[in-house]
């Protein structure tokens, strides 16, 4: 292989390079932050008896955290719609004896408590 040849190649490989960490800095600044409280949010889902049924990473009555944060994962909607099933208390669910009733939540708190504890299950 010539010199010019190995140049050429290598000039395409650097401006690969350039490229796809542009495009990597774009998709990383579109990306939205949330930030979380954790401690607040585990203390405040313990408040709430949301532990009750739902556990961070096992089904228990009701799905774990990974497995809701898995399911509304790329939807940017996800958020609002939890905060709705989680407020509203208008949802229906199944228990596990087959059972089913509304979900239970005091929906007398302060919205960022909820938001907060919306956004640390999404991370999950």
């Amino acid at each position: 292989m010539s010199h010019q040849a190995r140049t050429n190649i290598l000039a395409g490989v650097i401006a690969g390079a350039i490229v796809l960490s542009f495009s990597a800095s774009a998709v990383a600044d579109n990306a939205v932050t949330v930030k979380v409280d954790a401690v607040a949010a585990k203390k405040f889902a313990r408040h709430d008896s949301c532990l009750r049924c739902h556990h961070v990473s096992k089904k228990k009555e009701g799905p774990s955290y990974q497995s809701i944060a898995y399911k509304y994962r790329g939807k940017p909607e996800a958020a609002e719609m939890l905060v709705k099933h989680i407020t509203e208390g208008k949802d229906m669910v199944k228990l596990s004896d087959g059972h089913e009733e509304l979900h239970k939540f005091d929906n007398k708190h302060d919205p960022a408590q909820i938001k907060n504890l919306i956004n640390w299950i999404l991370a999950q």
